[in-house]
């Protein structure tokens, strides 16, 4: 597992930041402790020193004292944004950007910006002035960060809305903690410093308890040091010199497979707890050359890392055959100050050849203090990040091939020698070895490598059958052969376990390679948790489950092979694992009774679901759980980016779907208010002067009465017309039809309503029939027309055609009218859209060209418009409708 990233080049760095502004944060444990007052008499005094000091946006909330620091600074003034009928006073960026002070200052770094404006929340828009190369001074509340907003809520009971990701804290270049104690706090409330005094009053009693103020205090510290302590860090890497500073301790302790792994563990907790609760962490060394560990060893290692995460720990499993040089590269890339090591019962030997691991650290340990905890009284033996034994099942095959590898070869040499008498017979007990080297590893090589020494010196070397060397020359070659057996016999072990360790990693890339694919390809949270769980079924070989939240709980969604109903017990530790973020079930320390192991998908902003594996199917700290729980954090980040999607599409949803309602709603205020306001007004004239009226008036009046009427059964029957489009409503009967039948029909509907305007018609004699509706052709035809006739000059012409092409049966209707702009032409099928200068804005509200355009499609069919076609004007409206191999007689 990769532990640090490699260090940047400085140049580069340096020249970066030379061109970004500063960060200062002034961060305070709650309101009313001053950030405001302080970032202000700060400048104040930068100010006096001949600064360019510029306040962008600084909120007082009615505080006498920090109003009166205002006075003789240059303010901003602040743009305003209409929101929902309310005009909102926002910080103003451009102007920002425009001024370009040397240092400005923006009040509230949490703060989320009014709809509309360029970054939803303030940070960005602090982010965006850094980029500018202005320096920026900010205040934050410790609530606020990210990380922190379920440590405050269970603290206070209150959860955070607006929050600022912990990263742009980490960029901060300075951290100014204002900080006062809770009691002084809690006076300054008291006095109406803070809040008036009712508000202040029920805020002491919630909010600002003591208890409360005095965890966020805490947290206030602990967050500016950690920053402090994260800056010297990237201080160190970018300037590429080697840890560790003694700025503040970090603990690193070594564990192995032994029985040693949990004493190591809580050793490293106890030492921790001593350094004012530092950082501390628990590796482990994966040797690639090395046989996979047995399950005993691997269970150990397992339930030492759990009980690390259960203590606060982080763990991390580093890779190399050189245990030293691989625990130093990851001490001073970490900035490492303390390393606790377990000390076995090494070989007298091993210790007076300075050749143990306790020694071979102190030697390299620069720098770095060594803590050795010693193996305690009556415990088995046991060497620390040593993984030194083989599967037990597998333990005496291996050796017991090796020997069979020897036997054949004795007789393959014998024969050998029977025919021959100038024939290398060592070459044949070597190819044993090197066979049962690359079979089943290092261990078994030289014990074949030892067999085959004796028995070659037994059966071949005079004086034979007997273990005694006869000549100096025969030592020297049993010697030469044995050192080689040994060496290829070794060399071929470790090339097989690397490459089995190879393999087992290749197939591990390869099965999260291919559940990234699937992942990706998922669409929804429900499609996404199907996925899941049948990818981690097929890792962990068990059965899975998904569970996604849902109305304040959580529920099962998906499962493989199947998705089987979860009992009490279940439930309980998901629920756990859902609401503490912690894993709960099977092999955990809570809820261990449960059939299942439940753990936490956690995204990367907040928790997606829980996770469930059957009980008893991973080895703990075997392969297939670590693959598992690889899969599950794939998982987790997928589930995540579904639930965003899934946001953004129905906001997109609300966002058009309150558009269509602010046009609906203006189009009814306007195009239904007039006529019924002309029947009205015709309506009471007839009744209230109906006898004394010429009859050509009373007609003129009844004949006002029926035209705004029909037009008030267009504009109902458009929007009943969209409304079943974009419900999904339409019933569609197709027929066989002759488009001309459709096409004289329309004419027929819109002819009293054509004036002066010409029609023409051009059909063909003959045209292939059509499979369509023919009540939704007409109704998009008329919708057409009297578009056509509403936008045409009196006096011009419109002319109707129809004709067939290889594949279709087009439609084309042309006006003579102003054209439409080219601009326009992809916007002129939209709801509600009309021309700017309409002749007669009676004719439509905007929905005909929209409702034909989906009647059309609905019948699969395609709409399309063209414009100009006469010189600069004239429109010309394309149906295309898929026709039929059978043909029609005339129909006239």
């Amino acid at each position: 597992m990769p532990d640090t990233p490699s260090p940047p080049d400085p140049a580069k760095v340096a020249a970066k930041r030379a061109k970004r502004g500063r960060l200062k944060v002034f961060l305070g444990m709650s309101p009313g402790v001053g950030k405001t007052y302080e970032m202000l008499r700060a400048a104040r005094r930068r100010r006096a020193e001949g600064g360019d000091v510029v306040v962008g946006v600084v909120e007082t909330h009615g505080r006498r004292e920090t109003e009166s620091l205002l006075r003789g600074m240059e303010v901003m003034p602040r743009s305003p944004i209409d929101y929902r009928g309310r005009v909102l006073m926002e910080f103003d960026i451009d102007a920002a950007l425009a001024r370009k002070p040397d240092l400005l200052l923006v009040d509230e770094y949490a703060h989320s910006n009014a709809a509309g404006s360029r970054h939803p929340k303030r940070w960005q828009d602090v982010e965006e002035i850094l980029s500018a190369g202005i320096d920026v001074w900010t205040t934050l509340n410790v609530q606020h960060l990210e990380s922190l907003v379920e440590v405050v809520l269970r603290i206070t009971g209150v959860r955070q809305r607006e929050t600022v990701p912990d990263s742009a804290l980490s960029r901060a270049d300075a951290i100014e903690v204002v900080d006062i104690t809770p009691d002084e706090l809690r006076q300054r409330m008291a006095e109406g410093k803070v809040y008036v005094p009712e508000t202040a009053r029920l805020a002491s009693e919630n909010f600002f308890k003591v208890e409360n103020l005095t965890a966020l205090r805490e947290l206030a510290l602990r967050r500016a040091a950690q920053t402090v302590d994260d800056q010297l860090l990237a201080t160190l890497r970018e300037r590429g010199v080697e840890g560790p500073w003694a700025a503040g301790e970090r603990i690193l302790v070594l564990v192995g497979g032994d029985a040693m792994a949990a004493s190591l563990v809580r050793a490293g907790r106890r030492l921790s707890d001593m350094m004012m609760d530092a950082p501390w962490t628990i590796a482990h060394v994966e040797r690639p050359s090395r046989s996979v560990s047995g399950p005993e060893r691997t269970a150990r290692l397992s339930e030492a890392f759990i009980l690390a995460e259960q203590l606060g720990g982080r763990t991390v499993v580093l890779t190399g055959d050189d245990v030293v040089k691989a625990v130093m590269d990851y001490a001073h890339r970490n900035n490492v100050t303390q390393i606790v090591i377990g000390k076995g019962r090494d070989s007298r030997i091993s210790e007076l050849l300075g050749r143990s691991l306790a020694a071979e650290l102190l030697r390299s340990a620069k720098g770095v203090a060594l803590h050795v905890v010693t193996e305690p009284g009556g415990a088995p033996a046991g060497r620390a990040l040593k993984d030194l034994a083989v599967p037990q099942s597998r333990h005496w095959r291996g050796y017991a091939v090796g020997a069979v590898f020897v036997a054949v070869a004795t007789a393959v040499t014998l024969g050998l020698d029977r025919a021959s008498e100038r024939v290398d017979l060592g070459i044949v007990y070597l190819s044993a070895v090197l066979a049962a080297g690359v079979a089943h590893g290092l261990r078994p090589a030289l014990a074949a490598a030892t067999i085959a020494f004796l028995t070659y010196n037994f059966l071949f070397l005079e004086p034979r059958y007997s273990f005694v060397i006869g000549s100096p020359t025969d030592l020297l070659t049993l010697v030469v052969f044995w050192a080689v057996a040994l060496v290829t016999g070794g060399l071929a072990g470790r090339v097989r376990d690397q490459a089995r360790n190879a393999q087992r990693r290749a197939s591990a890339v390869s099965a999260l390679l291919a559940a990234s694919r699937a992942l990706s390809a998922a669409e929804g949270k429900l499609a996404t948790a199907t996925v899941l769980a049948e990818q981690t079924a097929a890792a962990a070989g068990a059965k899975a489950v998904v569970l996604l939240p849902h109305d304040g709980d959580i529920a099962p969604v998906a499962g493989s092979p199947t998705l089987e109903p979860l009992g009490s017990a279940a439930m309980a530790a998901a629920r756990w694992a859902w609401e503490r973020g912690e894993p709960a079930g099977y092999g955990t320390g809570t809820l261990p009774q449960a059939s299942w192991t439940f753990r936490p998908l956690q995204g990367v902003r907040s928790r997606s679901g829980v996770a469930g594996i059957g009980a008893d199917s991973l080895a703990p700290g075997s392969d297939e759980e670590r693959l598992a729980l690889a899969l599950l954090e794939q998982g987790a980040v997928a589930l995540e980016r579904a639930q965003l999607a899934g946001d953004a599409v129905e906001t997109e949803t609300l966002r058009r779907t309150d558009r269509f309602r602010g046009a609906l709603m203006n189009s009814v205020s306007h195009d239904l208010r007039t006529p019924l306001s002309t029947v009205l007004g015709a309506a009471t004239t007839l009744i209230d002067y109906g006898p004394t009226l010429k009859p050509e008036v009373r007609k003129d009046l009844l004949l006002s009465i029926r035209q705004e009427a029909e037009r008030l059964s267009r504009y109902v029957g458009d929007l009943l017309d969209m409304t079943r489009l974009e419900g999904g409503a339409l019933n569609i009967k197709s027929d066989w039809t002759d488009v001309r039948d459709v096409l004289n029909a329309a004419v027929e509907r819109v002819s009293r309503r054509l004036g002066s305007r010409r029609l023409t018609r051009d059909f063909p004699a003959q045209l292939s029939v059509v499979s369509l509706d023919q009540g939704l052709l007409e109704q998009a035809l008329v919708n057409i027309l009297e578009n056509a006739i509403a936008y045409s000059p009196d006096g011009s012409a419109i002319e109707l055609a129809a004709y067939e092409d290889r594949g279709s049966v087009v439609i084309s209707i042309e006006d003579e009218g102003k054209g439409i702009p080219t601009s326009e032409l992809s916007l002129v099928f939209d709801k509600f859209r009309r021309m700017e200068e309409q002749p007669d804005r009676s004719h439509g509200a905007g929905l005909g060209l929209a409702i034909a355009k989906g009647f059309v499609e609905a019948m699969s069919g395609r709409i399309a418009a063209a414009s100009p076609i006469l010189g600069d004007r004239g429109t010309r409206i394309l149906i295309s409708l898929p026709k039929s191999i059978v043909t029609h007689p005339d129909l006239l």
